[in-house]
């Protein structure tokens, strides 16, 4: 397998890292006369920053994506969620395991992947004030990952791809299914390639002189993990794609899930940089915050690029074709060095929101500040719970489940799930939302949508998410398995129940997911509404 995992890497990505290399160096060193035309540009009320308006219609257009997914993953949720819930079981078995390979794709990563592209847009164009160079390759970029996620989307939806999110041999989908994944990628791939252009030609035209603002820094670095995960996607899917065609006999397994957790897992650490990015920026945004230490802030993402993708390997602490001391090697050492990224931000995050907010005069006892915070800015308020969620449910959890003694029992029951619900859900999910609270008006200078709503919505989402992932987590310790569509075995031979008080636990999450569910409803009304919205802001 491994020339053709060799051959694989080449005919993927090598022209397409020639292509971005060159156009590195064409910015760096090619002089542009065109430096931008003034009218192309509006000063924005909110900021006070100089907005890209060539760049908007871009943004709207990857939002419009992120959404409609989001709204995708939160249907299959439905289905998902309440056929597992033994008193419903609302899906047959077939259908159930496509809505999970569904809503696995679309949440994990087609609403957070169009998303983060609306980001590095709106970052670079409406945070720094730089023009969005190379808009015709964005354009292309937008049309790649539209092909390929639409067609991944009709092969799983049309029963040919029941596979789950992971696709792990020896189960197959259609050759359609891992085109459409590689061609997403590959338009995925040259929106990054635009983000590191512009932010070249900003360089060159004087637009950026000093270091870039710590949240940008920090878009940064999720963009340099992005081209790592890519890589790592090109060397398992396209040889799998080969497989689909009958080119290959087999696929080795232990290499094809080695190499799809440093894909997998650097994924997650994408959103982890650039959700914290979020954090950071709703927190200048809303209450002027700013980081204690910008020095040990930026430290900490770099420790991120340098150890994440290698403590991938906590995904196969359960694997027997790895070594012990293998695992030991990239779960502890290098895994510690990732997760002091993580702390480091724990600490200057909810620090620099405090100091922010004792600086406005919210100075009696310990907790003025916290009281007198701006809980009706939907935007704080979802990055606040964000914070909470992803540190207390899923953060600790994952270092905590990462250990080999821990995994050994936890891995493939619900434990995992509610993890990885706490990391992704109630983390990056939220943090998302509330960005968007600000990226519409800065970005497409129009007003948010049911105001009233949205004041409302990340309390009805965070805590929904937070509490069927504690719930989860908590059930899964009575040994919950996780995928499993029938969870009383009833056409098993011989009878089991598991401890009544699982039973109280699925209606706990049931609570839960409804409100979650309605949270991210409400917010895509919100969302799209604010799209279609004609009233702009002052």
């Amino acid at each position: 397998m491994g020339g053709y995992v060799e051959s694989a890497v080449w005919l993927a990505y090598g022209p397409m890292a020639l292509v971005f290399f060159l156009s590195l160096v064409a910015a760096f060193y090619y002089k542009p006369k065109w430096v931008g035309d003034p009218s192309e540009f509006r000063v924005c009320s909110i900021t006070g920053m100089k907005v890209h308006i060539p760049a908007g219609s871009l943004i709207k257009a990857n939002l419009w994506m992120a959404f409609l997914f989001l709204a995708l993953g939160g249907v299959m949720a439905f289905g998902v969620a309440f056929t597992r819930w033994p008193v419903v079981h609302l899906l047959p078995d077939t259908l159930f395991y496509r809505a999970l390979t569904m809503h696995g794709l679309a949440m994990l990563v087609f609403w957070i992947v169009w998303f983060e592209v609306a980001l590095m847009y709106f970052t670079i164009t409406s945070i720094i004030g730089a023009r969005l160079a190379a808009i015709r390759t964005a354009w292309i970029a937008f049309g790649l990952m539209l092909g390929g996620s639409l067609v991944v989307v009709l092969t799983v939806l049309t029963g040919n791809a029941d596979i789950m999110f992971t696709s792990y041999p020896p189960l197959m989908a259609h050759q359609w299914y891992y085109w459409g994944i590689l061609v997403f990628a590959v338009g995925a791939f040259f929106a990054c390639a635009v983000y590191y252009v512009t932010m070249a030609v900003a360089f060159r035209e004087k637009v950026i002189t000093g270091s870039l603002p710590l949240g940008v820094y920090g878009m940064s670095a999720g963009v340099t993990i992005t081209l790592l995960t890519l890589f790592h996607g090109a060397v398992f899917y396209f040889p799998t794609w080969l497989w689909s065609m009958g080119l290959f006999q087999n696929i080795d397994v232990v290499i094809y899930r080695l190499i799809f957790w440093a894909f997998g897992h650097s994924s997650q650490q994408i959103n982890v940089c650039m959700m914290i990015a979020c954090w950071y920026m709703v927190g200048t945004l809303s209450i002027g915050s700013k980081p204690l230490n910008e020095k040990l802030c930026r430290t900490a993402y770099v420790l991120y690029i340098l150890f994440i993708c290698i403590a991938s390997e906590h995904h196969l602490l359960v694997d027997p074709a790895i070594s012990p001391a293998h695992k030991a090697f990239n779960t502890g050492y290098f895994m510690h060095m990732a997760v002091l990224a993580s702390m480091i931000h724990a600490l200057a995050v909810p620090a620099s929101y405090e100091i922010a907010l004792r600086k406005k005069g919210y100075t009696q006892g310990l907790f003025e500040w916290l009281k007198k915070a701006p809980w009706s800015n939907p935007a704080f308020s979802a990055s606040c719970l964000s914070i909470v969620g992803f540190g207390w449910v899923g953060g600790i959890t994952g270092v905590t489940f990462g250990t080999e003694q821990l995994n050994i029992i936890s891995h493939n029951t619900w434990r995992m799930t509610g993890h990885f619900h706490g990391t992704v859900v109630a983390g990056t999910s939220l943090a998302f939302m509330s960005m968007t609270y600000y990226m519409i008006p800065i970005a497409l200078k129009k007003e948010i949508a049911f105001p009233s709503l949205a004041k409302i919505q990340p309390w009805l989402f965070g805590p929904g998410v937070i509490l069927f992932a504690v719930t989860m987590m908590f059930i899964g310790g009575f040994g919950i398995p996780r995928r499993h569509w029938d969870i009383t075995f009833s056409e098993a031979a011989f009878s089991f129940s598991f401890n009544p008080i699982v039973s109280v636990g699925f209606i706990i999450c049931a609570i839960g997911w409804t409100m979650a569910i309605i949270g991210g409803l409400s917010f895509v009304v919100i969302a799209i509404g604010s799209l279609l919205n004609d009233k702009e802001v002052e």
